[in-house]
């Protein structure tokens, strides 16, 4: 399974605005400056993510994006459906019509323990983990 670019560089949008937690909105700008991500690419992002109230907008001079919740409140796995859909690795993990084989396939029960495993770590993990993980290793904050 590979993650896509989308939600590669949403998660860095959204840690740029969790890292910011408090302080104010941010531009869209100020984010695909600090994250290397062109502004009409993250303007797209963002209007995934606006939409799955994820992160709110402040209209205004001075407005921007902001978290919608605070960053304890937001886990990883709901950015991560927002962006790239549901944790799936492959189709009949969740459809017994994909495959012929669904109903006797042994690795299906591998696929399912796979997809599980994944989404456990995305469920588990939130916004602010991934804060505390910037702040502590000062890195550049990319993903």
């Amino acid at each position: 399974m590979k993650i896509s670019t989308r939600t590669r560089y949403g998660m860095r949008a959204v840690l740029e605005l969790a890292l910011a937690y408090g302080a104010g909105p941010l531009q869209i700008k100020v984010i695909a400056e600090k994250q290397n991500i062109s502004n009409k690419y993250l303007e797209q992002l963002i209007a995934i993510i606006k939409t799955a109230g994820i992160v709110r907008s402040i209209r205004g001079p001075h407005g921007g994006y902001v978290l919608a919740k605070p960053p304890q409140d937001i886990k990883l796995s709901d950015i991560f459906k927002a962006l790239e859909g549901p944790v799936l690795t492959v189709e009949c993990v969740e459809n017994k019509d994909a495959c012929e084989h669904y109903a006797d396939c042994i690795t299906r029960r591998l696929w399912i323990e796979v997809n599980d495993a994944i989404l456990n770590v995305l469920d588990n993990k939130t916004l602010h983990n991934l804060v505390e993980m910037a702040e502590k290793e000062k890195l550049n904050y990319q993903i």
